[in-house]
């Protein structure tokens, strides 16, 4: 079992500049392969091995135009030719888009860090070529897998996986439970819980109206230091205030992003520790829903993947069985105490009423019901 931790780190102004500069190269190999590759396509080659354009990065470290490539580690550019051969081949299996170059402005800076070489001492962790860099936190004992630096506009973190041998839980498991997601209501659960919406909280809402004053402040900023060059065109200087409400938008965002994460991590936390037999999801196609006007910002906010991405995992970690229902499968629609479908049934509808038994009960806990059914028929 493999465990992703995320640990922020608190560098010094040198060390930034040299994860910068890590960065940078990172981004150039990278950038240099997929030109490399084109430039091999066109002349009716064929695709070039990562172990042959390893090997001509190596020799043209040693050139004098290219010596500043020996200032970071040398696994840097060499894990970012790795990289964009590997998406070269995920899009000739179909598996993903053709890869693009990365910009300096538009992709977050990211680079690669050597897993022998990656240590940790009292609060600190060593970076090759970089040094020993303060931690928020302590990086846990473990084989470390894939460790990878990143800045997300604000601070760097390192990203790793650490390898765990799973837990074996001898607990008695209750009841398998059903989970519905909706606007209304985050999560209504089965057993008659339910998971409040947190984007109509006031702290949400009042940190909603700050991001778009900001958003509006930066704005006229923008415009008001427009500047008209020679040949018509007009350029945007960006002055000290621009740059400081530009990372108060970011502060915001990150905020707003970290409210709603917690409170997904504390429902499915909260799901998981009941220890059920069995968890049932919808398989929602968030896409097609995005495609309604009315409810696409909420239905955005709500974050149904990642909620469905937190059960997933922890019902693993816990060995718990996790279920998706079938896209197409009528949960609202069937009536959860005689089995009847209501094909009739409108989004406005909040409570379900069955017209064969006349049994009344909420849209969403009759859902939940039924998911919960569904799971148990097929276990």
């Amino acid at each position: 079992m493999i465990k992703a931790y995320k640990i922020m780190l608190l560098p010094n102004n040198k060390q930034k500049t040299k994860l910068f500069q890590s960065a940078g190269v990172a981004r150039w190999a990278y950038n240099w392969t997929i030109a490399r590759q084109e430039e091999n396509h066109k002349n009716g080659g064929k695709f070039i091995n990562d172990r042959e354009l390893r090997k001509e990065i190596t020799q043209l470290k040693k050139t004098e135009e290219y010596k500043w490539l020996n200032k970071v580690s040398a696994q840097i550019p060499k894990q970012a030719i790795k990289d964009a051969c590997l998406a070269y081949k995920r899009f000739f299996e179909g598996l993903a888009n053709k890869p693009k170059f990365k910009s300096k402005k538009r992709n977050k800076p990211s680079f690669y860090q050597r897993k022998d070489k990656l240590k940790h001492k009292e609060g600190k962790v060593v970076l090759e070529k970089i040094g020993w860099v303060k931690a928020a936190e302590p990086l846990p004992e473990g084989k470390y897998i894939n460790p990878r630096v990143k800045f997300d506009g604000l601070n760097w973190w390192l990203t790793v996986g650490i390898e765990f041998e799973p837990e074996q839980n001898n607990i008695p498991h209750s009841e398998g439970i059903g989970i519905d997601l909706g606007v209304k209501d985050l999560a209504v659960v089965s057993t008659g819980d339910k998971f409040k919406n947190i984007n109509k909280s006031n702290k949400v809402k009042k940190l909603e109206k700050r991001l778009k004053r900001l958003q509006r402040q930066v704005s006229r900023k923008y415009e008001t230091n427009k500047i008209q060059t020679e040949g018509g065109e007009y350029r945007y200087r960006k002055t000290n205030n621009i740059k400081r409400l530009e990372t108060l938008v970011l502060k915001t965002r990150r905020r707003l992003k970290n409210i709603r994460h917690n409170h997904l991590h504390q429902i499915t936390s909260t799901l998981v520790k009941a220890k059920p037999e069995y968890v049932v999801m919808e398989n929602l196609n968030s896409s097609g829903m995005m495609k309604n006007k009315k409810l696409s910002k909420a239905i955005q906010e709500q974050l149904f993947h990642e909620f469905k991405r937190q059960m997933e995992y922890k019902c693993e970690w816990n060995n718990i069985r996790f279920i998706l229902a079938d896209r197409f499968y009528p949960s609202s629609k069937v009536c959860s105490n005689c089995g009847c479908i209501k094909d009739n049934l409108k989004l406005t509808d909040r409570t379900f009423k069955c017209l064969e038994c006349g049994f009344e009960i909420d849209r969403d806990l009759n859902a939940s019901i039924n998911l919960k059914n569904y799971g148990k028929s097929i276990a």
